[in-house]
């Protein structure tokens, strides 16, 4: 098989215990990333050192960036792109679990699609217990579904992909943009031309609850998202009427909805709910 590597970002507020639930997720996989690649995102506390210094000792692939101060994530994972030494790349997150064949089924996919340059796929949500999922994030599968998707919202779930190193590199790799620094680069690799995909099962488990439903708010989430979109219209992604659009949502979400009420929106309208068989 390819050789790949997994990068994963870590930094100070990060869960001890869900941390160690994500590295294991990775190591014990059907197919395992001959290099790990974390990046530590300014000072960690004790706990959560130790776990590092722990796996240091245990996972032979795994290698450690520490960077001297906070960064952001945007940046963490760009320095950790720039460091990894395969062609292809997985992201994983600090406090999510990948399902056990989640790289066998994307080596697989880019042997059968050459021409692909990032691939992702669905996320089950869970809270508390992966066995308590509460609902699943489909994405657009083919290439033209996806860029078309991406006018309206982020269409790759950013924890599952796995991309040609290459690609992103000369999309300007990752970059600082609060909140948004996958969904920024999805756009600079679909103005380079890049091709995208998505595997239709799930490939990651991911933490919700009331926090994430707080970080998709506020103005500061807002203006984020409100500044990407400005970006697309000046690119051309977008027009002035899908531009208008989209911030007319964003504002009545993610500023005037309580945190509730963005919980129920979210599980009940954006996600695919689970079969009670």
């Amino acid at each position: 098989m390819t050789p790949f590597s997994a990068k994963i970002s870590l930094y100070k507020n990060d869960n001890p215990e869900h941390f160690k639930m994500a590295i294991d997720s990775i190591i014990n996989q059907s197919i395992q990333p001959n290099e790990i690649m974390l990046t530590i995102d300014g000072p960690i506390p004790d706990a959560l050192n130790n776990i590092v210094c722990n796996y240091e000792t245990k996972i032979q692939q795994l290698k450690v960036i520490r960077l001297p101060q906070n960064r952001g994530l945007g940046i963490a994972h760009q320095v950790g792109v720039e460091h990894c030494s395969n062609q292809l790349v997985a992201i994983m997150d600090s406090d999510d679990i990948a399902v056990p064949d989640r790289f066998e089924k994307q080596l697989k996919y880019f042997e059968e699609n050459p021409e692909a340059d990032i691939v992702g796929g669905y996320i089950s949500e869970f809270i508390d217990d992966v066995q308590n999922i509460t609902g699943i994030r489909d994405v657009p599968i083919s290439d033209i579904d996806i860029k078309k998707y991406m006018k309206k919202r982020c269409s790759l779930n950013h924890v599952t992909v796995m991309f040609k190193r290459e690609a992103v590199l000369k999309s300007g790799n990752y970059q600082d943009w609060h909140f948004n620094e996958d969904y920024y680069l999805w756009c600079r690799m679909l103005l380079n031309g890049c091709r995208f995909g998505n595997i239709p099962d799930v490939l990651v488990n991911v933490r919700v609850g009331n926090d994430m439903y707080k970080r998709r708010g506020g103005w500061k989430y807002f203006k984020s998202e409100a500044g990407l979109q400005k970006y697309m219209l000046n690119e051309g992604i977008i027009n002035f009427f899908e531009y208008f659009l989209n911030i007319f949502i964003r504002f009545f979400v993610q500023v005037l909805m309580p945190n509730t009420i963005r919980g129920f929106v979210f599980t009940k309208i954006f996600r695919r709910k689970i079969s009670s068989k």
